[in-house]
């Protein structure tokens, strides 16, 4: 039986078919016409015209047909194969003077040969549309209202049908098309406009709504979602219409709502021929390549053709999941090399270097999390300004081509321990950019990206999951968003746009109310904020702002060819001090000093920090004190190595 259902199989049914067809409708035609077939001309006239008809319908690819997606342009060709046959029989019979066969003969064969070929190619979806008016077990099935009364539309109702594993009975549908309202797609209404959802998920009584309009774009996508949410009811959507090229179009494709879906911005473009310009054919090095930014940059940089893709990062877990991901993805076409190490490791990253040579760093490798690095500030200068700094020396010292640092918009009059730190970071790329003859030194900053380890967006649907409450630290804080693959493809195209010492600054959109925003995500779930799932106010966090800024005041920004990618205008530094006092933080932060802290506010003014009160501990150590000046982690060096002072951090 499974021939039948080969390519093989459809062809030599289809086959079969019409030879007993033609055969059949031959005799209808003879006994319709009262002419009963007589003689060896007629046997060869019935023979013609069997050869005839497989013959056009082969030409009219009437064998190449998928019997569960056969459309109205299939029926078409079909018809007019059969009436060039028809026409050739007519011209025979009145050549002949109709003493083989008659002219009626012809016209009654060539009706009913119509009708056989057409229903021999559509008989699947024929039965499948008869079988919704006889079709029963709706019992336990949930109500489904359909927005969009298309093609996809169509193929969401036959699925219905036709699958005997279908959970969800389709109750009605909604479209904007005036000319559609009242009509029915395969025995289900369309009830109204899109606007009408609310009410129309009301009368009747649906479980979930499902979006079937893969082609809408992104701002109209926004507008239809906007509505759905009133509805109270959980939204599916199909991602795009890229999910309807293959034909298959299936419930399973669907997926809940996301917020991404909410912030109405079209697809980021990017310029392919400048990306292939400078990484195709290079040794690509990312640190933090196991991260949400990094892992992202892995995946982007690999389909544009590097020499050597490096993913270098010190949480061996998450550079193994990417390892495993691109190798599935590329197997032996991409050459890739995964090594576990720290950027605050100089003398590994040395060797890195040394051994491999890249020619493009991306510098991901850093801590984010305000919180946290509240609580850790130590961690946090060592990591992302001393780890920054190693990975910039070392990318002059080795004339890497082009080195982007990933940046943040909390780098802008930052209030916080990490936001301050990734000002540095900008400080020292712009600094060493400067005075670099080989390389040039970039820094791209941008907010928040949906779907990163540890973002709002994950954690408020666990706490939706968990009938809640949402926690929000105030009602009226904003930020900006962008999903990662957006936000990593414009970080590599600003690298094609480096010149040495510049900060990109990317267009996020408009920002989003982070209280609105779960709102939205609790409606998208079916509930009513406050109502079934509270919201909570807790308060700012250490080191919160209420809103981020993308430039200080005495930045400007200048346009890119890319609308989306903008340089905020450099602010002249005072060299001098940078490097003296990253002496001192050096210094203090490999103390575990509170310390540290007075150094982070003299190189980031905005930042402003209450000193602790020095708690003197008793000292058991035989050593006794070891005093600041041994504080380095001795593990960031190699061994044999004499220990720098940190003097050493001066260019």
């Amino acid at each position: 039986m499974k021939f039948w259902h080969t390519k093989r199989g459809h062809v030599t049914f289809l086959l079969v078919m019409d030879v007993l067809s033609v055969l059949l409708v031959e005799t209808i035609a003879f006994f319709v016409t009262d002419t009963a077939p007589f003689g060896r001309e007629i046997l060869l006239w019935m023979g013609a015209n069997v050869a005839l008809a497989v013959l056009f319908l082969f030409l009219a690819q009437g064998y190449a047909v998928v019997f569960s997606l056969t459309t109205l342009f299939d029926a078409l060709k079909i018809l007019l194969a059969v009436a060039l046959q028809a026409a050739l029989n007519i011209v025979f019979a009145a050549v002949t003077g109709q003493r083989v066969v008659s002219v009626s003969t012809v016209l009654v064969f060539g009706i009913f040969l119509m009708n056989f070929a057409v229903y021999s190619r559509f008989c699947k979806r024929l039965n499948e549309t008869i079988g919704v008016f006889f079709r029963r077990g709706f019992k336990g099935k949930k109500r489904v209202m359909i927005v969009g009364g298309g093609e996809t539309g169509l193929l969401i109702v036959k699925e219905q049908c036709t699958s005997k594993r279908a959970s969800f009975r389709p109750v009605c549908i909604l479209d904007d098309d005036k000319n559609k309202l009242g009509k029915h797609i395969l025995n289900v209404k369309i009830v109204g406009d899109i606007a009408s959802a609310p009410q129309m998920a009301k009368k009747y009584n649906v479980d979930e709504i499902f979006f079937a309009i893969p082609s809408a774009s992104r701002r109209r996508q926004k507008e239809i979602i906007n509505i759905l949410k009133d509805c109270k009811k959980p939204v599916k959507i199909l991602p795009g219409i890229f999910e309807l090229t293959d034909g298959k179009v299936t419930v399973s494709k669907f997926r809940d709502v996301e917020i991404t879906d909410l912030l109405g911005r079209e697809q980021v473009q990017v310029d392919l021929n400048q990306i292939l310009g400078y990484i195709e054919d290079k040794t690509v090095l990312v640190t933090g390549g196991g991260g949400s930014i990094g892992s992202e940059l892995c995946r982007q940089i690999a389909t544009h053709h590097p020499k050597r893709l490096i993913i270098l990062d010190i949480y061996e877990n998450n550079a193994y999941n990417i390892e495993q991901e691109l190798k599935r993805k590329y197997h032996e076409s991409l050459n890739l090399l995964t090594l576990v190490a720290s950027v605050r490791d100089i003398g590994k990253m040395r060797d890195v270097f040394e051994k491999y040579r890249p020619q493009i760093v991306f510098h991901a490798a850093a801590h984010k999390h305000v919180p946290l690095m509240e609580t850790s500030p130590n961690e946090a200068v060592k990591n992302n300004v001393f780890g920054t700094l190693n990975v910039a020396r070392l990318a002059d010292e080795f004339a890497v081509e082009t080195f982007v640092q990933i940046s943040t918009d909390k780098a802008v009059n930052p209030t916080n321990v990490m936001g301050c730190t990734k000002r540095i970071c900008e400080m020292i790329i712009q600094t060493i950019g400067k005075h670099s003859k080989h390389t040039k030194f970039v820094a791209v900053r941008f907010g928040n990206v949906l779907g990163s380890n540890g973002s709002v967006i994950p954690l408020f649907k666990q706490q939706i999951a968990e009938g809640g409450p949402v926690t929000v630290t105030d009602k009226n804080i904003i930020r900006y968003f962008m999903t990662i693959p957006e936000a990593v493809s414009l970080v590599i195209q600003a690298g094609a746009y480096a010149k040495g010492g510049q900060i990109f600054v990317l267009d996020m959109g408009e920002p989003v109310k982070i209280y609105d925003l779960a709102r939205h995500l609790i409606q998208l779930s079916g509930y009513e904020p406050d109502v079934d799932i509270p919201i909570i106010c807790t308060g700012l966090r250490p080191g919160e702002k209420l809103y981020e800024e993308r430039l200080m005041a005495e930045e400007g920004l200048q346009k890119t060819e890319n609308g989306l990618i903008n340089i905020a205008k450099p602010i002249d530094l005072d060299e001098n001090k940078l490097w003296h006092t990253l002496d001192k933080l050096y210094a203090e932060a490999y103390a575990e000093t509170d310390e540290m802290k007075k150094y982070l506010a003299e190189l980031v003014p905005t930042y402003t920090y209450e000193a602790e009160e020095e708690v003197i501990q008793p000292d058991f150590s035989i050593a006794g004190k070891a005093g600041k000046a041994e504080s380095p982690e001795k593990e960031n060096y190699r061994p044999g190595e004499t220990l720098p002072s940190p003097g050493k951090v001066r260019a």
